[in-house]
């Protein structure tokens, strides 16, 4: 792990693999640690892993789908509480919170080594991730036992989950004891350390997520006063291995194949071409490609500009910048899914090879006809490895922030707009104050700017992990998830004159799209299955309540 130690602490492991792990062996088997530095470090250290830190995977959301999997519970409705999925969520959360506790509770034993200063800030960094773990609980299960403190065995049975405005209540505070008492930057050794603008983002976040518009707002200006984040020049540079040193980034988790943290083989395949030796089987959707507005800063359904025979044209740059355009090199090749393109030109051969990305070829080819762009490194096809750092938190979405809760809170003024125009404007390249070379937000009333707001948010944050969270805040997931994944016709039933789309597709008031006028002309891959009376929370992991009955369920599972 780049500028953070590498080595996963043995001692910290935990007593069960499927309950709170509330008794952590360090406890019992190692009553001399933390007593000095060193091992005050091993410890904080071994929390900065992919497996505590992630967004909400993309395929809970109407921007991705994978070929292979159907559905999964979240968007096939069948979610349950025997989920493996609710499981490892809970489990490595409980992990983490009782590591952190068990750090907070016996720090002080390296008092006579290790100054002060260094203790409080080490501390600092595990109420951090503490009050994350809880934030991502909350959000997601809702009301969830609060634990500060390690616990024996005999008490962890009576434990019982405490209310989500009490957690929140308890997140917050623990979020700002971390922003008092964290730097602003570290030296250059140390630079993706937790900072006091990491602790800024995530009450930011968490806060608004809560609907707590004012304290949202004043977190996300905090960080923006900091004078330490900047957006990156460039929006897709950001994604890959040249931008993971950018000061656009507040959180992010380092991963890299030398230090053998990395995606396998299988994942690589799975998002790269067929003709780059992958699989074209993890899709961005068509639903997120129509959501990209023309250079007018207008909608597919209004501009005058869209073409849905050219698609990719007159349209928000972002878009190419995260999905491969047809008929341009990737990967070495000329990609290109029309039916009829049995042969491309290859960049890595120098000839015309046979085109594995039309499924008039191989059968299995993208169903979408789309792949992702974004966040692909280049050589990922020659590797077969994936190891990009894994973004958590970044200074676009601090912005959106902002201005979201501005406008909730019906303060819609000039710093607003400057917030979402500042980022548009960085997806045209150029300066916010050049409002002619970009569609700029220039009008302040809260209803027309809320739309847009949501707008930017999806097609600023595709494969994030933010849009699954945003639909279930919003209420939208009862509208968005019950919608059916739509492809591109098999080859045979193509019409070649509406290839690749058919025509324009209807966009609603929540910029959602309606394909079902097209019939034959689009193909169902799936339908999407969403229970509004139950699954804007999640169920508490059956596990937990075997092992202790005081837990109670959500409703409806």
């Amino acid at each position: 792990m780049k500028n953070i130690a590498m080595t996963f602490l043995v001692a910290m492991g935990l007593s069960a693999c499927h309950t709170l792990d509330l008794n952590p062996l360090s406890e019992a088997s190692t009553a001399t640690f933390y007593s000095n530095q060193t091992e005050l470090e091993l410890a904080v250290n071994d929390l900065y892993r992919a497996a505590f830190w992630s967004n909400d995977n993309e395929l809970f959301s109407d921007n991705e789908w994978h070929r292979g999997q159907l559905t999964n519970a979240v968007i096939g409705g069948t979610m349950n509480a025997d989920d493996a999925a609710v499981q490892t969520f809970w489990l490595n959360a409980y992990k983490a919170i009782a590591r952190a506790n068990s750090f907070i509770a016996n720090k002080d034993r390296a008092a006579a080594t290790t100054s002060a200063a260094t203790i409080t800030r080490l501390e600092a960094e595990m109420r951090l991730i503490r009050a994350y773990q809880y934030a991502r609980l909350i959000t997601h299960f809702g009301d969830v036992p609060l634990l500060t403190e390690p616990l024996v065995l005999d008490e962890s049975y009576s434990v019982q989950r405490s209310g989500r405005d009490e957690v929140l209540t308890f997140v917050l505070a623990e979020l700002d004891f971390a922003a008092a008492n964290l730097p602003v930057s570290y030296a250059a050794a140390e630079t993706k350390r937790l900072t006091k603008g990491a602790a800024l983002a995530i009450k930011a976040r968490t806060a608004l997520y809560s609907g707590k518009w004012d304290v949202a707002r004043d977190a996300a200006k905090a960080v923006m006063d900091l004078g330490v984040y900047q957006l990156h020049p460039g929006y897709s540079q950001l994604f890959t291995k040249a931008g993971e040193s950018s000061s656009e980034l507040i959180i992010s988790i380092p991963r890299d194949e030398s230090q053998q943290v990395f995606g396998a083989a299988l994942f690589v395949q799975d998002n790269i071409s067929r003709n780059a030796g992958g699989f074209g089987a993890q899709l961005p959707t068509r639903d997120l490609m129509d959501a990209y507005e023309c250079v007018d800063g207008k909608p597919i359904d209004e501009s005058p500009l869209y073409n849905p025979l050219a698609p990719f044209k007159n349209r928000d740059p972002r878009l190419t910048a995260s999905i491969v355009e047809f008929n341009t090199q990737w990967l070495g090749y000329n990609y290109t899914p029309h039916p009829d393109s049995v042969q491309v030109f290859s960049s890595k051969e120098n000839k015309k090879v046979q085109n594995k990305d039309t499924r008039a070829v191989a059968a299995f080819a993208s169903f979408t006809g789309l792949l992702w762009k974004k966040g692909i490194d280049q050589t990922w096809a020659d590797r077969r490895v994936e190891d990009n750092d894994a973004i958590i938190v970044r200074y676009a979405e601090i912005l959106l922030t902002y201005a979201e809760a501005k406008i909730e809170l019906g303060e819609t003024d000039a710093t607003v707009l400057d917030a979402i125009n500042q980022v548009r404007a960085r997806a045209y390249g150029v300066q916010v104050s050049e409002t002619k070379s970009y569609p700029a937000l220039t009008g302040t009333n809260a209803n027309a700017l809320r739309p847009l707001l949501r707008r930017e948010r999806r097609v600023e944050f595709p494969r994030e992990g933010l849009r699954y969270m945003d639909l279930i805040r919003w209420k939208l997931a009862e509208k968005v998830l019950t919608k059916p994944v739509i492809g591109l016709p098999d080859p045979a039933a193509q019409n070649r004159a509406k290839w690749p789309f058919p025509g324009v597709t209807p966009l609603d008031a929540d910029g959602i799209a309606d394909y079902s006028g097209f019939g034959t002309d689009v193909k169902v891959l799936a339908q999407r299955n969403f229970d509004k009376s139950r699954q804007y929370l999640w169920p508490i992991p059956a596990v937990e309540r075997r092992v202790n009955t005081n837990i109670t369920q959500n409703p409806g599972y």
